[in-house]
């Protein structure tokens, strides 16, 4: 079993790495006619590459080149009606001989979209009757019976690939834009989520004055069900912070600090952040400094919030 499977993945490996001599004009010409696409790219396909034909179109919609999946079957069956002269359609048969697929040939034309062929043969119908050709062919598949795709399904999902890669590049698509269609995922909060989303503020926060007893200060935390004290001048610019680790290291060398003014015993000038940075940022600064609170500033030193790693456990960025 060991030695079929690894046939299977060197079989596989090769006519990836096949794909390379591929890699022409034809190429090229198909990035350049999916960029400048004003419609969107309609990947059609029958069988196994009509599901690889389906990855292939998200990974399109999601990086940035509006791309939809439309089966070859149902196509001419009324599904075609949604092709447009300003559409790109990538037409998917390994044999390039597909009935269902090359039927659709003569009416793409008729409507005027360009089509871009992803064959196995450069002599098919398919072929012959599209505006730009890309080579998939392999020299075998990785089934023992040599009947079902393996290989050729593997090789046109990386020329997929190769195709939204460009495409990333060609339209300069960026993290951010990457986000805004991955709203839901970890990586959209990342780069989408500031931190005056998810900071506590007002009576979630324990404000309190440098004169304030540490006492005092650790009923207003408790209040604010908070994990430190912001302590502020006279002007409620942030002056420091008196955390729980705070008032241990304190208690080891002094009984009285419960006595004392938190001006005193309080870390000053502690790190900040502001309302419009990433709350990815304030993740990376809490793991960077080993704090569990980063307190929110404005621009005049201000404070207008607190972010606690419970925060952005509850986030999802933790």
């Amino acid at each position: 079993m060991l030695k079929r499977a690894a046939e299977v993945i060197n079989i596989e490996a090769q006519a990836i790495k096949g794909l390379l001599k591929h890699l022409d004009a034809n190429f090229t010409q198909a990035v350049g006619l999916m960029a400048q696409c004003q419609g969107r790219v309609i990947i059609t396909g029958m069988g196994k590459t009509g599901i690889v034909g389906r990855k292939i179109a998200a990974t399109l919609s999601s990086t940035g080149t509006p791309s939809v999946f439309m089966h070859s079957a149902e196509a001419v069956h009324g599904d075609l009606g949604q092709v447009t002269s300003k559409d790109v359609l990538v037409v998917i048969s390994q044999s390039g001989e597909t009935e269902e697929t090359t039927r659709l040939l003569p009416l793409i034309k008729k409507i005027g979209a360009k089509t871009i062929a992803i064959t196995g043969k450069f002599n098919s119908t398919l072929a012959k009757h599209s505006d730009v050709v890309l080579n998939v062919g392999v020299e075998k598949e990785g089934c023992p019976l040599g009947l079902a795709p393996m290989a050729s399904t593997t090789a046109t999902l990386v020329m997929g690939d190769a195709l939204a890669a460009c495409l990333i590049d060609r339209k300069n698509f960026r993290k951010e834009d990457f986000a805004l269609y991955h709203p839901g995922g970890s990586l959209g909060r990342r780069l989408l989520l500031k931190v005056e989303d998810i900071m506590r503020k007002d009576r979630d926060l324990a404000k309190v004055k440098s004169s304030m007893k540490v006492k005092d200060v650790l009923l207003a935390i408790t209040k604010a069900r908070s994990g430190c004290a912001c302590i502020l001048d006279a002007k409620e610019k942030l002056v420091g912070v008196f955390t729980d680790g705070d008032l241990r290291r304190h208690l080891e060398k002094d009984t009285q600090v419960l006595s004392r003014t938190v001006e005193e015993v309080m870390t000053k000038k502690p790190t900040t952040i502001t309302k419009d940075q990433l709350a990815a940022e304030a993740f990376d600064i809490l793991k960077t400094k080993k704090i569990d609170e980063l307190p929110v500033v404005d621009k005049n030193h201000k404070l207008v919030g607190l972010v606690d790693v419970q925060d952005l456990l509850k986030a999802g960025l933790v």
